[in-house]
């Protein structure tokens, strides 16, 4: 067989349909915006040419971390707040795994809050997407973190007494952080440009998506889905770019440099506008799995004496 011919053969092989990527039938409530990030990662699963047995989507538990469920790749739907230590479990034990998480805002910044603060100063080669719509979904209307104050639920009926957590300025806060990005689920084309670059960045990429509840909070994001103004498009040859089509609706536009953290962390601070974007990218953040060489020593024979090793602490000899 020719060169060319061979060289054909790998093109034709690598091309995957978006139908490669997708799992069961979603079963979010008609109008969730994690429809439209589960769109978005499908697409960027294909363009991007990712292999199903090399690409592994990690979550815990909520609305948010079903998504693996709808992903025609390996998954692992782990127990509250702990997605992100299974996932630098797998990245430490198969680096050359494609690695996402899908966390909410529960899942994240209340019970899994300190995973992920460490996570961060880790800065292993990772894809966190943060599907934050300020409430706890699944279990029924009860108020999360990122509840803003007087939001009314199950858990707080009178109104929430403290103001929200923002997810953004403290992972803008953390060691070693590397790359911090906003996206909307209802401007699905900022929302793949934003997905594709947190996955092409090596190391902790951390996305957080503000998606809609129509189940229980319909109105919470209603007035900047109306008026575009209210929204803020950072633009820069080293973030994203709004195509002339969005620049026609969203025309509130602002060029930013995702090296400048200080910048980035006021920024981060505004809640309306609400800013779509890369806020900050620095790729000189040097990944924990390279600084403990992953994978390097993690031989089968390696494996099989470890683990002949701890069974042998337990076992009884007659």
């Amino acid at each position: 067989m020719s060169t060319a011919s061979i060289c054909l053969n790998h093109l034709f092989e690598d091309q995957r349909a978006l139908e490669d990527y997708q799992g069961g039938v979603p079963r979010w409530c008609k109008g969730c915006g994690d429809n439209a990030i589960l769109a978005a990662v499908q697409r960027l699963c294909r363009d991007e040419g990712l292999k199903p047995e090399k690409t592994v989507f990690v979550s815990g538990i909520g609305c948010s971390s079903r998504l693996p469920h709808y992903m025609r790749t390996y998954g692992f739907h782990g127990i509250h707040g702990r997605a992100l230590p299974i996932a630098e479990g797998i990245k430490m034990a198969r680096p050359d795994l494609h690695v996402f998480v899908n966390t909410g805002d529960g899942d994240c910044c209340s019970i899994g809050a300190a995973h992920w603060i460490h996570a961060i100063r880790y800065n292993m080669n990772i894809t966190v997407l943060l599907h934050d719509n300020h409430i706890y979904g699944l279990t029924k209307k009860q108020a999360s973190p990122t509840s803003p104050l007087g939001t009314k639920s199950n858990t707080t009926p009178r109104g929430s007494y403290l103001d929200a957590l923002s997810p953004l300025t403290v992972t803008l806060g953390v060691q070693n952080v590397s790359f911090v990005a906003q996206a909307v689920d209802w401007i699905p084309e900022s929302l793949f440009q934003i997905v594709t670059a947190a996955f092409r960045h090596r190391g902790f990429s951390f996305v957080r998506v503000l998606q809609r509840c129509p189940e229980f909070v319909g109105n919470m994001f209603e007035p900047w889905v109306h008026d575009p103004q209210r929204m803020l498009m950072l633009t820069h040859e080293n973030g994203i770019q709004v195509s002339p089509a969005l620049q026609k609706i969203y025309r509130n536009q602002q060029a930013h440099d995702p090296s400048d953290i200080h910048r980035a962390r006021e920024i981060a601070s505004s809640e309306d506008p609400i800013p779509v974007g890369i806020l900050y990218r620095n790729p000189e953040v040097p990944c924990y799995e390279d600084l403990r060489r992953a994978g390097m020593l993690r031989t089968a024979g390696s494996i099989k004496t470890s683990l002949e090793a701890e069974f042998d602490k337990f076992t009884v000899w007659p």
